[in-house]
Formats: structure tokens, sequence, C-alpha cells
């Protein structure tokens, strides 16, 4: 009996094939068979978001889900967003207003604040959303919410948010 199964999905925009027990996070797929070690294990409970990826579009803790559920997926991880010298415009963002310190969190933070200004253009809302019927816009309490499954234990919050606002072409 096998307990193991072939996965394969794109990974920061390249086909990539696995073969993994069937119990292997898609975190431990991407650090231990992939090498990508960006994504961070913190809490791998889902509570604190360092392992945040992007998969289809969306924002997931990917301590929490199975390499095998995500066949077919597109997969972006922070190390697909730029790279040296060709920063995504979040990641400059970051630099640009310090939105680390130990820089742990920060690939879950700003894969998830790229995703966040997704949904936001996409006009879904959130738990603060005040106008359901109106065009969601980018503040700095919508931030706030949607950012609020990663955590930062520096504490460089508002530096983030400034971080993301600016990302996003605008001042809230």
């Amino acid at each position: 009996m096998s307990y193991s199964s072939q996965v394969s999905f794109t990974i920061n925009g390249e086909s990539r094939v696995l073969d993994v027990d069937n119990r292997t996070t898609l975190l431990d797929a991407l650090r231990e068979h992939l090498h990508l070690t960006g994504t961070k294990k913190g809490c791998d409970h889902g509570q604190c978001g360092a392992c945040t990826v992007i998969i289809d579009g969306r924002r997931v803790n990917s301590c929490l889900t199975l390499a095998v559920m995500h066949e077919g997926d597109a997969i972006t991880t922070i190390e697909g967003l730029g790279k040296p010298g060709d920063l995504h415009p979040m990641q400059a963002a970051f630099v640009k207003h310090d939105g680390f310190q130990c820089g742990y969190c920060t690939p879950g933070q700003i894969c998830s604040s790229v995703a966040v200004l997704e949904e936001i253009k996409a006009n879904i809302p959130s738990h603060v959303t005040a106008d359901l019927t109106a065009a969601t816009t980018v503040t700095e309490v919508e931030i706030r919410e949607r950012m609020s499954g990663n955590l930062c234990r520096c504490g460089a919050y508002s530096n983030i948010v400034e971080a993301i606002v600016e990302a996003a072409g605008t001042r809230a």
C-alpha cells in the first residue's frame, strides 16, 4: 500500500512534480523538497502567518494545507515575487518603510499584503468594510483587519501598513 503521491503544480512560474508522503504539508514540500526556504515555519498551527504563500491569487497558510491538495495549482512564494535588483513593488515598499525588524515574518507579510491588495481590487469585503455596495478602498483600517492573521513579534505594524499603502499607490 502506497502512502505517497505524485503532485504537480506551478511554483513561481515553473512547473514542478514531486513525490511526497500524503501527509506532507505544502510548507514542508516547499522548504524540504524544493529548497524554497523564504517561506518560514513559525507556529506550524496557522496562527502567525509566517508561512503565507499565494495560491491561485489567494493567500494561504502553507502549514495548514497538504501538498497533494494543490495538484495543478499556481503557487507563488516570496522567491517568486522579485529578486535583488528587481524587487516587487511591495518588497521595495517594505524596504523603504522599514517594514521589518528581525525579518522572520517578512516573507509571509509580503505575500499576504500582495494578495490583500488583490482582494481589495476585486472588491472583496472584510469585517470592517463599511458599505458592502460601494467599492472597497485601501485604508489603514482595511489593511490592519486584512493583515491581522500575520503576526510580527517585533511590532513593525505601523511601518508595514505604510508600506502596503504606498504599494497600493494611495494614501490612506
